[in-house]
C-alpha cells in the first residue's frame, strides 16, 4: 500500500503567512481549473473525498494541505501534499484573479520546503497561455516538475505519446521535466506518479 493512502487533511489557508512553518517536504499540485487536480489527489491517496472539487471553476480559493504520515512513526508527518488554487477561471473578477495569481507565485517562488511540483495539464488542451505563465514562475526555482497529462483516457495510446512529446517540448524552459499520461478514471499513470511523489517526500522510501 502506498504511504499516500494514509494522507489526512491538515489545514487550509488563504495566504502564505497562514501556512505552517516550512520544515518538511511539500509536493504541490497546480493546474488550470477543471484540469483534474482534485480527482488526481483523490485517486493517488485512494480516498474519494480527500480533496474537494467545485462545480464552479475558480470557487476553490484556498491552499489546502494534506499530511502524509511517516510509516515508521505514524504520529509524525512525513510531508505534505499541497493543493493550490486552480487558475484560468473566466467568471471571476480581474482583481481577484490577480490576487490568487500573486498567492500562487509567492508559494512557488518562496516556499523553502517545496520538494516537487505536479503540474496538471488537460491532454486535450495541451499547454495553454496560462500554463506558460506558471512555467515562468517555476523555471527560476529549479524545483523538479512532473507534468501530468490528465484525462488521458480520452486519447488512444499513440495520440497520448505524441501529446507527451509536444508538452515536453513546450516545457523545455523548465529544464529537465517529465511528462506522463494520467487518468483518474482509468488509473493510467498512477503507479509512476506515486513513485515520483514518494521519492520527493522520502527518497529512501522506495528502497525500504
Amino acid at each position: 500500500m502506498s504511504i499516500l493512502h494514509q494522507s489526512k487533511f491538515f489545514v487550509s489557508a488563504a495566504k502564505i503567512n497562514q501556512l505552517p512553518p516550512a520544515s518538511i517536504p511539500e509536493v504541490c499540485f497546480v493546474g488550470r481549473s477543471n484540469a483534474g487536480k482534485s480527482s488526481a489527489l483523490n485517486i493517488l491517496c485512494n480516498q474519494k473525498r480527500l480533496a474537494f472539487s467545485s462545480k464552479t471553476p475558480g470557487r476553490t480559493r484556498l491552499i489546502n494541505m494534506f499530511g502524509v504520515p511517516n510509516p515508521e512513526e505514524p504520529e509524525e508527518i512525513l510531508g505534505f501534499l499541497v493543493d493550490l488554487p486552480g487558475y484560468g477561471f473566466a467568471s471571476v473578477a480581474r482583481d481577484e484573479k490577480e490576487e490568487w495569481a500573486d498567492v500562487l507565485g509567492a508559494y512557488l517562488r518562496e516556499r523553502k520546503s517545496l520538494a516537487g511540483i505536479v503540474l496538471l495539464i488537460d491532454i486535450r488542451r495541451g499547454v495553454t497561455t496560462l500554463d506558460r505563465r506558471l512555467v515562468d514562475w517555476i523555471a527560476p526555482t529549479g524545483i523538479p516538475v512532473l507534468a501530468l497529462l490528465t484525462k488521458a483516457d480520452k486519447f488512444p495510446y499513440g495520440q497520448r505519446i505524441r501529446a507527451v512529446a509536444e508538452v515536453t517540448k513546450e516545457l523545455a524552459k523548465l529544464g529537465t521535466v517529465e511528462a506522463i499520461p494520467f487518468s483518474s478514471t482509468q488509473r493510467i499513470g498512477l503507479e509512476e506518479t506515486t513513485e515520483h511523489i514518494v521519492n520527493w517526500l522520502k527518497p529512501q522510501a522506495l528502497e525500504d
